[in-house]
């Protein structure tokens, strides 16, 4: 297992060595799994028999980020050179689990046997040593190439120390890593603890549900969460569509799952800024598109063009994405939004306020407002390319004797 140490670029191998010269270190979690399974990895997390005040001696301009549970930030000592942190964490021995979330109390010292004993899955609670070798007393290797998640030790024990397993298991399913089961019993453990969610910060579980829901592998593990209860606890009371094509953007594919739900995008929106900490961004975003999910897919110019300038440019063909997810025909819309040519003047109005006012002797108010508005999305739907095009197109319009409500501005659909 030598060859994994070319992993190591200069700077990690930097580091090891050293830590090594005053203690014992190990590579140790996700770097281990991924670089068995041949995969990028990530961030080095190293595990020593130095304490954090050691740690601290030999790299100055470390940051203290949980020295009391026995992890640092190690930065180099050139403050020109690279930022990138690697956490060093004290071999230890933890307490209970009061709060869920966080062990009570943590002590330093043991050996690397047992500090990878308290570790959460197998595939995880491995670690590289100087000489290259890996340490894996729990079969994390045969998990891992069987494509298996499973607790270290008792499930049950793993599950009810840190609420935030219950999601975690889950989207070791979505890693590049190719491990596709969950062992029965650590889905039994969780459906038994999910009342173990609730120790978790809505933005800790948003922060795994978007790395969930941005894998390829999505629905298949949706729908494992859905039927271990955790997707009910973490979305109770919403109609989940299980059925959908999913991609893999998360936020289309969190709107798939919110599909089958009858609530207007409004409430859905709300329902989702309630349940989890997602940015007012995404929320919106789902939102918009629970909101389209019945929209005509006209594909006439008029309508494209539109769907371009009401659209954000960010959002069609996430657009077209969700409705392809919930089961429409697309194609003919999608093939329109590619032909149909740009607009010869661009989406701004031509007429503005003043000039508006001068040619129908309007005040200004909502009513010039709204007919400015009414000329704009007749600019946009005919492709109009001047001033003078746009007021000809009003002289055919019943604006100065129908009420201002019936004056659509510029919308889509």
């Amino acid at each position: 297992m030598t060859d994994l140490l070319r992993f190591l670029d200069t700077e990690d191998s930097y580091v090891l060595e050293r830590l090594r010269e005053h203690g014992e270190s190990w590579i140790v979690g996700g770097w281990v799994r991924d670089s068995l399974s041949g995969v990028e990895v990530g961030d080095l997390d190293i595990a020593t028999t130095l304490t954090p005040k050691e740690v601290l001696n030999i790299f100055p301009r470390s940051l203290d980020i949980g020295a009391n549970f026995g992890t640092v930030g190690v930065r180099l000592d050139d403050p020109g050179g690279s930022e990138k942190i690697w956490e060093v964490t004290t071999l230890r021995k933890d307490g209970g689990y009061g709060d869920g979330r966080r062990p009570d109390n943590v002590s330093f010292g043991g050996s690397i046997h047992e500090d990878l004993s308290r570790r959460d899955f197998t595939i995880n609670a491995m670690a590289i040593n100087s000489d290259g070798e890996v340490i894996d007393p729990f079969d994390g290797i045969v998990d891992l190439k069987s494509g298996i998640v499973r607790a270290v030790g008792d499930a049950e024990a793993r599950i009810s120390e840190d609420g935030l397993r219950v999601i975690r298991a889950f989207r070791f399913l979505s890693s590049p890593n190719k491990v596709r089961i969950m062992d029965e019993s650590l889905t039994s453990a969780i459906s038994k603890n999910l009342g173990m969610l609730d120790s978790v910060s809505k933005e800790r579980v948003w922060s795994e549900l978007r790395a969930i829901l941005s894998s390829r592998e999505c629905i298949f593990i949706v729908k494992e969460m859905s039927e271990s209860g955790v997707l009910g606890a973490l979305l109770p009371g919403l109609s989940v569509n299980l059925d959908a094509k999913m991609c893999e953007d998360y936020i289309v594919n969190l709107a798939l799952i919110c599909s089958n739900d009858g609530r207007s995008g409004q409430e859905i929106g709300s329902f989702l800024r309630h349940s989890l900490r997602a940015s007012n961004d995404e929320i919106g975003f789902v939102s918009f598109l629970h909101g389209l999910m019945h929209a005509d897919l006209d594909n006439s110019e008029s309508s494209i063009r539109r769907f371009r300038s009401f659209v954000p440019n960010s959002r069609q063909m996430k657009f077209l994405d969700y409705r392809h997810g919930i089961g429409d025909d697309v194609s003919n819309f999608s093939d329109s939004l590619h032909s149909v040519a740009d607009l010869k003047s661009g989406n701004a109005p031509l007429v503005n306020g003043v000039l508006l006012a001068e040619v129908t002797g309007l005040e200004p108010g909502k009513r010039l407002g709204r007919l400015k508005a009414w000329l704009h999305r007749i600019q946009i739907e005919n492709d109009l390319q001047s001033a003078d095009e746009v007021l000809e197109a009003l002289s055919s319009l019943p604006w100065d004797d129908t009420p201002q409500e019936d004056w659509l501005p510029l919308s889509w659909p």
